[in-house]
């Protein structure tokens, strides 16, 4: 995401008729500015979006670079009231040392592990465990990537906070 993106999906959620989130994903390159919450502010208050309105995602592999920095780049926009989720939950660079009191939630691709031709019974297992991980962190987590209805119904069974995918809605 740079500035022109986020002021234009703040803008274009803003235009809609019912109160609805948008999540905008934060580039390595914005993350890194020194001025994310600044830029967040000044689109949010330009655009006329609620911060209800605004959820930004952010990779995990940016949050590993410099983890001092990213925690308190992430203090700074959840103290805006800025939901954070954390993008691409599980797929390699999990640390628990920086997800306690940082996200507002997991965004968990499982589209991502199916190259690993798991059946769709063991994805969702997969996802279950990240499930617990995540109450244990107070965090809702969202299952990415749902294509067929089989791997809704098992999601729903094990309790998934929320999920999206073509399934679902086409982007």
């Amino acid at each position: 995401m740079d500035d022109g993106v986020l002021m234009e999906a703040c803008r274009e959620a803003a235009s809609w008729n019912r109160l609805l989130r948008i999540a905008v994903n934060v580039s390595a390159a914005q993350f890194r500015r020194e001025n994310l919450d600044a830029q967040v502010r000044k689109a949010l208050g330009e655009s006329g979006l609620s911060l209800a309105g605004l959820e930004l995602e952010i990779t995990e592999g940016v949050l590993i670079e410099d983890v001092l920095r990213a925690k308190k780049t992430m203090q700074s926009l959840k103290s805006l009231g800025i939901l954070i989720a954390l993008d691409d939950f599980g797929t390699g660079y999990s640390s628990l040392s920086y997800h306690r009191g940082l996200p507002s939630r997991l965004d968990q691709d499982l589209s991502g592990i199916r190259w690993l031709a798991w059946t769709e019974r063991a994805i969702v297992g997969h996802h279950s465990r990240c499930h617990r991980l995540a109450q244990g962190l107070g965090v809702p987590v969202l299952a990415e990537g749902i294509e067929t209805k089989v791997q809704m119904s098992l999601l729903v069974q094990e309790g998934s906070d929320e999920m999206q995918g073509y399934l679902i809605g086409r982007p």
